[in-house]
């Protein structure tokens, strides 16, 4: 994580406009407002987003793995290419999403709502939560 760049949440949440390739790994934002926030190939291994709000937030090709989204808000999010290996997605919300080539391996989508998401060619493999 770049303490320099992002030493606490609010600083986060107040370049929320342009995260690109942003290297947030580890960090704790849970709660964060990054609604509509651009997060282009962040790195946000492990990241605590538990109950953040990234509605419509730009995730392409971002790196969640191991990352804890519990309950947060991902309503038209785009995590087309978003690498979520072993992320935990319980009671997410991700109504409208975009996780065309997403690789969800090993994910918990305990609760998750998924509706209207697009998974085309979404890696699934291994992932909980999901019914038939």
């Amino acid at each position: 994580m770049d303490k320099e760049r992002f030493p606490n949440k609010k600083a986060v949440e107040g370049q929320k406009a342009d995260l690109t390739d942003a290297n947030l790994s580890g960090a704790n934002l849970t709660g964060a407002d990054l609604i509509d926030a651009n997060l282009t190939g962040a790195d946000l291994r492990y990241a605590n987003l538990t109950n953040a709000n990234l509605t419509s937030a730009n995730l392409t090709s971002a790196n969640l793995t191991g990352a804890d989204l519990t309950g947060a808000d991902l309503r038209y999010a785009d995590l087309t290419t978003a690498y979520l290996t072993d992320a935990n997605l319980t009671r997410a919300y991700l109504t409208d999403a975009n996780l065309t080539r997403a690789n969800l391996t090993g994910a918990d989508l305990t609760g998750a709502n998924l509706t209207d998401a697009n998974l085309t060619d979404a890696n699934l493999t291994g992932a909980k939560g999901l019914h038939n």
